[in-house]
């Protein structure tokens, strides 16, 4: 007994429509990830917007050690680009620039649309100086007091939020 044109439609249509109640009721990627542990085998390895490897980097703070996901600019190319035209970043994703050589370093807001907390990292890992809350679009510098072995980008307001402030350790 065939079902017919009719039949097969009406059939087609309510496998598609239980599939799309199946899709809609399975766990979602939350907008924001979850901290992720060193070596948790189901972080993502390089981020999905600007293809740069992921490496935890931590800030210790008082008695307290804070991990973030961060993107790893370690090309030329790469901290050119930093967080231009991005529009968000998670309470627990960051963006590391290594300096190489080390030395004072400058940094802009242009075409970056979110405010951030640029951390400059002196040579011996701890926090020379933070700008916080930085002005989006802005084309006035930013300057580090003293040489870098790198720079380190947060939402910003986040530091002030985690109690992160200069002479904290960072490590990479």
């Amino acid at each position: 007994m065939g079902l017919g044109r009719t039949g097969l439609i009406a059939r087609g249509f309510s496998i598609a429509a239980g599939a799309a109640i199946l899709f809609a009721c399975s766990p979602q990627p939350s907008a924001e990830p979850a901290p992720a542990s060193v070596g948790d085998e189901a972080a993502p390895s390089v981020h999905p917007v600007s293809g740069l490897e992921i490496i935890p980097v931590t800030v210790t703070s008082g008695d307290e050690t804070f991990e973030f996901r961060s993107e790893l600019a370690a090309s030329r190319e790469a901290q050119a680009q930093g967080l231009m035209f991005r529009t968000e970043l998670g309470d627990w994703e960051a963006m590391i620039f290594p300096s190489e050589p080390q030395t004072a370093r400058s940094f802009w807001m242009k075409n970056t649309p979110i405010p951030l907390d640029i951390i400059f990292i002196g040579t011996d890992g701890r926090i020379l100086n933070i700008a916080a809350m930085t002005e989006p679009y802005s084309l006035e510098s930013v300057y580090s007091q003293g040489t870098t072995s790198g720079v380190l980008e947060l939402r910003g307001g986040r530091a002030e939020e985690l109690g992160i402030e200069p002479g904290d350790m960072v490590r990479w």
